[in-house]
């Protein structure tokens, strides 16, 4: 049993393995990024190389923070995962800063964006969901058919996760492994059956063809880099049901390397499947950005591109039920800090699970899937999320030095060059964007502090009280 409140007699139950564990991984990260934002990204690079640079990097970036992250997971096998790092390197405010980020938009807006992508491509066979389609009011102050379904979405995958650990895993097991055999089928049709001559002449023929490798090439690469690594985000997830995972020492870091490992393979092949399915022109005008739609539907004629929704389908509703899974232990480790609400640090009885977190989580959920602002929120936090990466690996070097008898049974992959590599690629990013895309990092910087005033208030809340 993982640590409980003082006088608690429930306890979280030991109910993920090394299978569990790594599905978690890659079904968290596996949403609906990987088939829709390479349109973007080409339209930004304008090569197809650069777009292989792009992915190849990201893919890199982030299997460096997991293979680095293994370290802390290994040695504070806790739940709330992240937060626990940030707090026993930095202290609570630091931990507070990233979980009052997490509940208000990392984590729930990441959730409502997957809903609503679901319900978008549910609407591929039931037209009358979609976002014009009003079951009441209008406007912002209204609801569509498509905020119903994505609210509904919401609302059954907390029911199932409130029944235990087991129950949310066997969800999280089957639709990773039926989204993962989509996306490797993908990758098999392309290279075995799918591959179109002229798009290859074209873009094989011309790879560099629009890289001068200047500054501003550098400059472009890195901005674009963002919606690659958001595409592979949320791999950390797994690291809040320490808890809960068996031989956490051993199957966190395990988990955190294969399936990183293997998500970033079938990208960075993804990738090569739309360049030798789709001129780069296609893949940047292709319709709503459905990328592997118009490979699948070059490949294999119309209805492919019902294939291909229904692949999306399964592989958001699995990304929304390993998020919602994760983010209730985060918020159940605040609770034992006494930094979120009481109720959210107790566990059912009969489930063993923080049913109380996992429906704050809901309502907050659904009340940002209503207001629509969801991805303007993931917009703005995307250089809190990096910052926090940064902040969180750098911890391995305080720990390092401030505990160095802390049990260590996995030691971070080439430490200390990896790690440090890591944190100057990442800070250039966080450069990048702060010169480029402002509009993004201040208001993203702003939600984390005012972070700072619900830290103190609480604080006080809790010593009066």
């Amino acid at each position: 049993m993982a640590a409980t409140r003082a006088g608690d007699t429930v306890g979280l139950v030991k109910g993920l393995g090394l299978v569990d564990a790594t599905t978690l991984v890659m079904g968290s990260m596996i949403g609906s990024g990987i088939f829709i934002v390479s349109a973007d990204i080409a339209r930004q690079v304008q090569s197809p190389g650069l777009l292989m640079v792009v992915w190849a990097a990201a893919s890199l970036l982030t299997l460096m923070a997991a293979l680095s992250y293994g370290e802390l997971a290994a040695a504070m096998p806790h739940a709330g995962g992240q937060y626990v790092y940030l707090r026993e390197a930095f202290g609570p405010f630091a931990a507070f800063l990233f979980g009052w980020t997490a509940f208000l938009v990392i984590q729930t807006g990441t959730v409502a964006a997957v809903a609503v992508a679901f319900a978008k491509y549910t609407g591929v066979f039931f037209p009358w969901i979609s976002a014009e389609t009003r079951l009441a009011g209008a406007g912002r102050f209204g609801i569509s058919t498509q905020q119903a379904l994505a609210i509904a979405v919401v609302i059954l995958l907390t029911w199932i996760n409130s029944r235990g650990i087991r129950t949310g895993a066997a969800v999280q097991n089957a639709f990773t492994f039926a989204k993962t055999a989509a996306l490797l089928g993908l990758v098999l049709s392309g290279v075995l059956v799918g591959r179109n001559p002229e798009a290859e002449r074209i873009n094989f023929g011309g790879f560099w063809e629009g890289a001068d490798w200047s500054w501003t090439t550098g400059r472009v690469v890195g901005v674009a880099m963002v919606g690659a690594l958001f595409s592979a985000d949320a791999w950390n997830n797994v690291t809040y049901t320490a808890g809960e995972t068996r031989n956490p020492r051993r199957n966190l870091p395990l988990s955190l390397g294969l399936g990183v490992g293997v998500v970033c393979l079938l990208y960075v092949a993804s990738n090569l499947v739309y360049l030798a399915v789709l001129p780069l022109e296609q893949i940047q005008h292709a319709p709503e950005d459905r990328v592997a739609a118009a490979a699948a539907e070059q490949m294999f004629g119309g209805a492919a591109g019902q294939w291909m929704a229904a692949a999306i389908m399964i592989s958001t509703f699995g990304c929304a039920n390993g998020i919602l899974l994760a983010g209730a232990r985060l918020y159940y480790a605040m609770a034992l800090d006494n930094l979120f609400f009481r109720r959210a640090g107790r566990l059912d009885p009969v489930s063993h699970a923080p049913v109380f977190a996992l429906w704050i989580q809901c309502v907050w959920t659904c009340l940002l899937t209503l207001s629509g602002r969801y991805s303007d929120l993931l917009d703005y936090v995307i250089f809190a999320v990096l910052l926090f990466y940064m902040l969180t690996i750098g911890g391995l070097f305080v720990l390092r030095r401030t505990r160095p008898a802390m049990e260590r049974p996995y030691r971070a992959f080439g430490y200390p060059l990896i790690p440090a590599l890591y944190l100057a690629l990442a800070a250039a990013l966080e450069i990048l964007l702060l010169r480029y895309k402002p509009s993004y990092t201040w208001p993203g910087l702003l939600i984390v502090l005012l972070g700072a005033p619900v830290y103190l208030l609480w604080r006080r809340r809790e010593e009066e009280g």
